[in-house]
């Protein structure tokens, strides 16, 4: 499974979070999660995955869910660390 280098987009997500991160989108940000149908789905797909019974399809979906869970998880720790950086000032 090809998967995101995330030092690579951590470094090139660096300006747009300086850019749409204020306090407010950061609280949002890092309330940010799936809803139960998707949630299921990516529980699904990664019961299938270890169990090597995936179809070509199926490891398309499930990559492209991988791919957006690190962009978000990125994004996330920078409104972490925007929001520590606001309350420690």
């Amino acid at each position: 499974m090809k998967t995101v280098d995330a030092p690579v987009l951590d470094r090139l997500l660096d300006p747009l979070g300086r850019i749409i991160l204020t306090p407010d989108v950061a609280r949002k940000l890092v309330k940010l999660r799936f809803d139960a149908k998707a949630q299921a789905r990516i529980g699904k797909l990664a019961k299938k995955c270890n169990e090597g019974q995936m179809s070509g399809d199926e490891r398309r979906e499930y990559e492209t869910y991988v791919q957006t869970i690190d962009f978000i998880a990125i994004l996330q720790a920078k409104a972490r660390a925007l929001l520590k950086r606001s309350t420690d000032a």
